[in-house]
Protein backbone atom coordinates (compact mmCIF):
# COMPACT_ATOMS: atom_id res chain seq x y z
CA UNK A 1 0.00 0.00 0.00
CA UNK A 2 2.81 2.40 0.93
CA UNK A 3 4.69 1.58 -2.26
CA UNK A 4 1.55 2.37 -4.30
CA UNK A 5 1.21 5.80 -2.64
CA UNK A 6 4.87 6.57 -3.28
CA UNK A 7 4.49 5.66 -6.94
CA UNK A 8 1.39 7.83 -7.20
CA UNK A 9 3.18 10.76 -5.56
CA UNK A 10 6.20 10.34 -7.83
CA UNK A 11 3.95 10.15 -10.90
CA UNK A 12 2.18 13.33 -9.85
CA UNK A 13 5.47 15.15 -9.30
CA UNK A 14 6.72 14.02 -12.69
CA UNK A 15 3.47 15.14 -14.31
CA UNK A 16 3.80 18.59 -12.72
CA UNK A 17 7.43 18.85 -13.80
CA UNK A 18 6.47 17.83 -17.32
CA UNK A 19 3.63 20.35 -17.36
CA UNK A 20 5.93 23.14 -16.26
CA UNK A 21 8.46 22.12 -18.89
CA UNK A 22 5.86 22.15 -21.65
CA UNK A 23 4.19 25.37 -20.53
CA UNK A 24 7.44 27.29 -20.04
CA UNK A 25 7.96 28.06 -23.76
CA UNK A 26 4.43 29.48 -24.06
CA UNK A 27 4.85 31.72 -21.05
CA UNK A 28 8.62 32.34 -21.08
CA UNK A 29 8.38 34.32 -24.28
CA UNK A 30 5.52 36.28 -22.83
CA UNK A 31 5.95 40.00 -22.86
CA UNK A 32 6.43 42.00 -19.70
CA UNK A 33 6.37 45.37 -21.47
CA UNK A 34 3.18 47.25 -22.30
CA UNK A 35 0.66 45.39 -24.44
CA UNK A 36 -2.36 46.43 -26.43
CA UNK A 37 -5.46 46.49 -24.22
CA UNK A 38 -7.13 44.01 -26.59
CA UNK A 39 -5.31 41.04 -28.08
CA UNK A 40 -5.69 41.22 -31.84
CA UNK A 41 -4.05 40.21 -35.08
CA UNK A 42 -4.31 42.66 -37.97
CA UNK A 43 -6.87 44.61 -35.92
CA UNK A 44 -9.20 41.62 -35.45
CA UNK A 45 -9.99 40.39 -31.94
CA UNK A 46 -10.32 36.76 -30.89
CA UNK A 47 -8.62 35.54 -34.05
CA UNK A 48 -11.90 36.29 -35.83
CA UNK A 49 -14.07 34.12 -33.58
CA UNK A 50 -17.53 35.18 -32.43
CA UNK A 51 -17.38 35.95 -28.69
CA UNK A 52 -21.17 35.77 -28.32
CA UNK A 53 -21.29 32.24 -29.76
CA UNK A 54 -19.39 30.88 -26.75
CA UNK A 55 -22.42 31.88 -24.68
CA UNK A 56 -25.22 31.06 -27.13
CA UNK A 57 -24.02 27.86 -28.81
CA UNK A 58 -21.40 26.77 -26.29
CA UNK A 59 -18.76 26.37 -28.96
CA UNK A 60 -16.04 28.44 -30.61
CA UNK A 61 -17.52 29.71 -33.86
CA UNK A 62 -15.68 31.68 -36.52
CA UNK A 63 -17.16 35.07 -37.28
CA UNK A 64 -17.67 36.34 -40.81
CA UNK A 65 -16.67 39.58 -42.51
CA UNK A 66 -20.33 40.50 -43.10
CA UNK A 67 -21.03 40.87 -39.36
CA UNK A 68 -18.41 43.01 -37.69
CA UNK A 69 -18.30 45.67 -35.01
CA UNK A 70 -15.47 47.93 -33.91
CA UNK A 71 -15.01 48.19 -30.14
CA UNK A 72 -12.01 49.35 -28.08
CA UNK A 73 -9.99 49.94 -31.22
CA UNK A 74 -10.33 46.48 -32.75
CA UNK A 75 -12.79 44.67 -34.97
CA UNK A 76 -14.91 41.84 -33.62
CA UNK A 77 -16.45 39.36 -36.04
CA UNK A 78 -19.73 37.54 -35.49
CA UNK A 79 -21.45 34.55 -37.00
CA UNK A 80 -24.80 36.34 -37.27
CA UNK A 81 -26.48 39.73 -37.12
CA UNK A 82 -28.17 38.62 -33.88
CA UNK A 83 -24.83 37.94 -32.21
CA UNK A 84 -23.48 41.29 -33.38
CA UNK A 85 -26.56 43.01 -31.92
CA UNK A 86 -26.14 41.17 -28.59
CA UNK A 87 -22.50 42.25 -28.37
CA UNK A 88 -23.33 45.82 -29.36
CA UNK A 89 -25.99 46.01 -26.62
CA UNK A 90 -23.62 44.78 -23.87
CA UNK A 91 -20.00 44.38 -25.02
CA UNK A 92 -18.61 44.02 -21.48
CA UNK A 93 -20.78 40.94 -21.00
CA UNK A 94 -19.49 39.15 -24.09
CA UNK A 95 -15.91 40.38 -24.46
CA UNK A 96 -13.28 37.94 -23.18
CA UNK A 97 -11.55 38.74 -19.93
CA UNK A 98 -8.02 40.18 -19.84
CA UNK A 99 -8.36 41.72 -23.26
CA UNK A 100 -8.56 38.30 -24.87
CA UNK A 101 -5.13 37.19 -23.64
CA UNK A 102 -4.52 33.82 -21.98
CA UNK A 103 -6.24 33.73 -18.59
CA UNK A 104 -3.80 31.24 -17.10
CA UNK A 105 -0.79 33.32 -18.16
CA UNK A 106 -2.38 36.43 -16.64
CA UNK A 107 -2.91 34.54 -13.38
CA UNK A 108 0.89 34.22 -13.16
CA UNK A 109 1.42 37.83 -14.32
CA UNK A 110 2.37 36.99 -17.90
CA UNK A 111 0.94 37.64 -21.34
CA UNK A 112 0.33 34.88 -23.86
CA UNK A 113 -1.76 34.52 -26.99
CA UNK A 114 -4.87 32.32 -27.06
CA UNK A 115 -6.28 29.35 -28.87
CA UNK A 116 -10.01 30.05 -29.43
CA UNK A 117 -10.73 26.35 -28.80
CA UNK A 118 -9.41 26.63 -25.21
CA UNK A 119 -12.09 28.47 -23.29
CA UNK A 120 -14.45 28.42 -20.35
CA UNK A 121 -17.26 30.55 -19.00
CA UNK A 122 -17.20 31.19 -15.25
CA UNK A 123 -19.88 33.30 -13.58
CA UNK A 124 -21.01 34.59 -16.96
CA UNK A 125 -17.52 35.68 -18.10
CA UNK A 126 -15.49 34.30 -20.99
CA UNK A 127 -11.92 33.17 -20.28
CA UNK A 128 -9.57 31.99 -23.02
CA UNK A 129 -6.32 30.06 -22.73
CA UNK A 130 -3.23 29.42 -24.81
CA UNK A 131 -3.25 25.64 -25.15
CA UNK A 132 -4.50 22.40 -23.65
CA UNK A 133 -1.98 22.51 -20.83
CA UNK A 134 -2.71 26.08 -19.78
CA UNK A 135 -6.42 25.22 -19.93
CA UNK A 136 -5.81 22.28 -17.60
CA UNK A 137 -3.74 24.36 -15.19
CA UNK A 138 -6.38 27.11 -15.31
CA UNK A 139 -9.09 24.62 -14.38
CA UNK A 140 -7.35 23.77 -11.09
CA UNK A 141 -8.51 26.30 -8.50
CA UNK A 142 -10.12 28.47 -11.16
CA UNK A 143 -11.60 31.01 -8.75
CA UNK A 144 -8.22 31.57 -7.13
CA UNK A 145 -6.62 32.03 -10.53
CA UNK A 146 -9.36 34.48 -11.54
CA UNK A 147 -8.63 36.56 -8.43
CA UNK A 148 -4.91 36.54 -9.21
CA UNK A 149 -5.45 37.32 -12.90
CA UNK A 150 -7.88 40.14 -12.06
CA UNK A 151 -5.27 41.76 -9.81
CA UNK A 152 -2.49 41.38 -12.39
CA UNK A 153 -4.61 42.64 -15.31
CA UNK A 154 -5.66 45.75 -13.38
CA UNK A 155 -2.04 46.91 -13.16
CA UNK A 156 -0.47 45.23 -16.20
CA UNK A 157 1.02 47.94 -18.46
CA UNK A 158 -1.09 48.62 -21.53
CA UNK A 159 -0.53 50.81 -24.55
CA UNK A 160 -3.03 53.51 -25.49
CA UNK A 161 -6.16 52.21 -27.24
CA UNK A 162 -6.38 52.73 -30.98
CA UNK A 163 -9.17 54.95 -32.18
Amino acid sequence: MMRSRCRTAICRLLAVALCVGILAPAVAGAETSAVAPVNSADGVALKGYDSVAYFTTGAPTPGVDGYTLRWKGVTYRFASAENRARFNADPERYAPQYGGYCAYAMSINRIADIDPARWTIVDGKLYLNNNLLSQALWSVSTRGKIGSADRHWAVFPKTAEAE
